[in-house]
């Protein structure tokens, strides 16, 4: 399927890896089909591409790449999608970036509080708000306090 973006222009996404978010994102609960692009320029970042806005596209990344003991409850995340009889390897587990330049220093921050997981057996996604305070929603990755 043909999927207009603004970072990508018109790009071709097969329709077996677009991803469904039933309650769509907080804030843009109306758009529920997105699509995961990966670009080698930008590793580790990704791009979490909604297929029905091309302006609605969120920079995501692993969070283990900079937090190798980050840890969420993913057994309430399993219990309220119905997805108990998922293998949390099947799990993959994203956070939104927030890339900024204030006075010529780039700023690169983890929201860790809202992760995304994607159930990759079935294409489901969900974003879950935690309240737990470990973790901040603007975590700097290149300072770690």
């Amino acid at each position: 399927m043909k999927v207009i973006t603004r970072k990508f222009g018109e790009i071709e996404i097969d329709k077996q890896k677009v991803l469904t978010m039933p309650d769509g994102l907080p804030g843009f609960e109306r758009y529920t089909k997105f699509a995961l692009l990966e670009d080698p320029n930008t590793k580790p970042f990704c791009w979490l591409q909604s297929v029905e806005e091309p302006n609605l596209a969120l920079v995501v990344m692993d969070p283990f790449v900079f937090m190798p003991d980050y840890s969420i409850d993913l057994k309430s995340v399993k219990l309220s999608r119905k997805w108990e009889n998922v293998n949390e390897k099947d799990l993959a587990i994203y956070v939104v970036i927030n890339i900024s330049d204030k006075g010529g220093e780039k700023q690169i921050r983890a929201n860790l509080i809202g992760p995304i997981i994607i159930n990759v057996k079935n294409s489901e996604m969900v974003q879950v708000v935690f309240s737990d305070t470990r973790y901040s929603h603007q975590y700097n990755i290149l300072d770690p306090e």
